[in-house]
């Protein structure tokens, strides 16, 4: 049995969601923090003291003529040395747990008011196939990316799903305000109420 989850269905739930405009900031930083925390911070480049090279002076300073020169690792020749250029840093980003809890209250608030939330007892695949999974989403919804939430999933659901690209199979302690913002549909399982309660309260 599913039907799509309202904002009374959630907090009957006692999963605590937030309508309006509060906690777009909070939502925001989340996303931001995620996408930095992903930056590996290797690039590299090198200083005039750093590229290898020698150090002769090209010409004398007065009377050629020419323009005044040291050394072929001035930054202002070609193969010289970088001026300003990356180095290895690093880029995370902590956000504190009050942060988090507001951006999931957020975005779970505007999905459920979007009517994309769609709630069922339960999701399993028991013969493990690929083609019974995608059945099985598609009674559900036809979004082209769909989330599924549950507080477990069984070895053979995982094994029907891991080659359909568009659903994502995740854990109630685990799902995150990015892979929320990134579907078209989420399909929750009741079994996540409590958790998702836990995180949001």
């Amino acid at each position: 049995m599913s039907k799509t989850l309202s904002i009374q269905d959630a907090q009957a739930a006692n999963i605590q969601v937030i309508e309006g405009h509060k906690g777009d900031q909070a939502v925001h930083d989340l996303i931001t923090a995620y996408r930095a925390n992903r930056r590996s911070g290797t690039a590299n480049t090198k200083t005039r003291g750093e590229v290898k090279g020698s150090n002769k002076k090209l010409w004398k300073q007065k009377g050629t003529g020419r323009a005044r020169a040291g050394t072929t690792k001035n930054p202002v020749w070609r193969g010289g040395g970088i001026v300003f250029g990356p180095k290895p840093r690093d880029y995370s980003k902590t956000v504190n747990k009050n942060v988090r809890r507001l951006a999931l209250r957020k975005v779970l608030g505007d999905l459920i008011s979007a009517e994309r939330v769609i709630a069922t007892d339960s999701f399993a695949i028991a013969d493990g196939k690929t083609k019974s999974f995608v059945a099985a989403v598609k009674a559900f919804s036809e979004a082209r990316k769909v989330l599924v939430v549950a507080e477990s999933f069984d070895e053979k659901t995982y094994l029907a799903g891991r080659n359909v690209q568009s659903v994502l199979l995740m854990t109630a302690s685990e799902v995150n305000i990015e892979q929320l913002l990134h579907a078209d549909a989420v399909i929750l399982v009741e079994d996540s109420y409590e958790t998702l309660a836990r995180r949001t309260a």
